[in-house]
């Protein structure tokens, strides 16, 4: 029973260990991008706009796909409940909410941290195991502000865009099936669509998406960071990132959802 509660009591000081530092480096992450230019301390532009083609644009194709193929799910899933009630028409409706308000922002952060999370994860931490960070401050360069700075903002800007897009691919999804297998007109369809869909519906899922972001960042940088033990070191810190980053999105989606549901309904 000793050595039961002593394993606890170690699991939890390393878990509140693990919180705090990660805190410490968001602190730091936090000053480099929005005190630090103020003082003049800029950070490099160009190594920003290389990680925002890097995750933005790299991965369209995999967002693009991912979320045609759940709207054309969502709008079957949804018409299966609907045209028991004889309000078929409502699909397109049901569609663009869900998407724009929750599977857009989601789905999106998901891809994006299995995609740009753990790639983040395994450069850093590469660059941990052969030294090189030990090396850029021995010269005097700050990590945080020449290597995490440049990711964090990158993805702070690029998944809210990448969302919208999501969303809309989510809805071309939608419409084809909603038009194109269950006989809905396209006028009355996207008529339904425009209707339902409200501002607040899109600034909440951008919302959530920049939550998404920061925790994509922070954490794939953090688990690079903290890689030991040589290649496999970096294997294991990559798969930690993303199920920790997952975790979180959804932790946090469900929070934000409360928020918006119960404080500003």
């Amino acid at each position: 029973m000793k050595a039961l509660f002593g394993y606890i009591g170690r699991q939890a000081i390393n878990f509140l260990n693990h919180v705090s530092s990660i805190y410490r480096l968001f602190q730091k992450a936090a000053y480099w991008i929005f005190a630090a230019p103020l003082k003049k301390k800029p950070f490099k532009s160009n190594h920003v706009f290389v990680q925002m083609v890097e995750i933005g644009v790299g991965s369209i194709p995999i967002v693009f796909l991912v979320s045609l193929f759940m709207g054309m799910v969502l709008a079957m899933q949804t018409a299966y409940q609907l045209q028991k009630m004889g309000a078929l028409m409502y699909v397109g409706s049901l569609v663009a909410v869900s998407m724009t308000r929750e599977i857009g922002p989601l789905l999106t952060a998901i891809v994006v941290a299995g995609r740009s999370g753990s790639a983040m994860a395994a450069e850093l931490g590469t660059m941990k195991v052969s030294e090189e960070i030990d090396a850029l401050e021995t010269i005097g360069i700050n990590p945080v502000r020449f290597l995490i700075v440049p990711r964090v903002l990158a993805i702070l800007v690029m998944l809210p865009c990448l969302t919208i897009f999501a969303d809309w691919m989510g809805m071309v999804g939608g419409y084809i099936i909603g038009v194109g297998n269950l006989g809905i007109s396209s006028g009355l369809y996207i008529s339904k669509t425009i209707d339902a869909l409200v501002l607040k519906d899109i600034f909440t899922g951008l919302i959530k998406s920049l939550a998404f972001a920061g925790i994509i960042g922070v954490i794939g940088c953090y688990q690079g960071f903290i890689v030991k033990g040589g290649a496999e070191g970096v294997g294991r810190s990559t798969t930690t990132a993303v199920v920790l980053s997952t975790i979180l999105i959804i932790l946090a989606d469900c929070v934000f959802t409360a928020i918006f549901y119960f404080v500003f309904p």
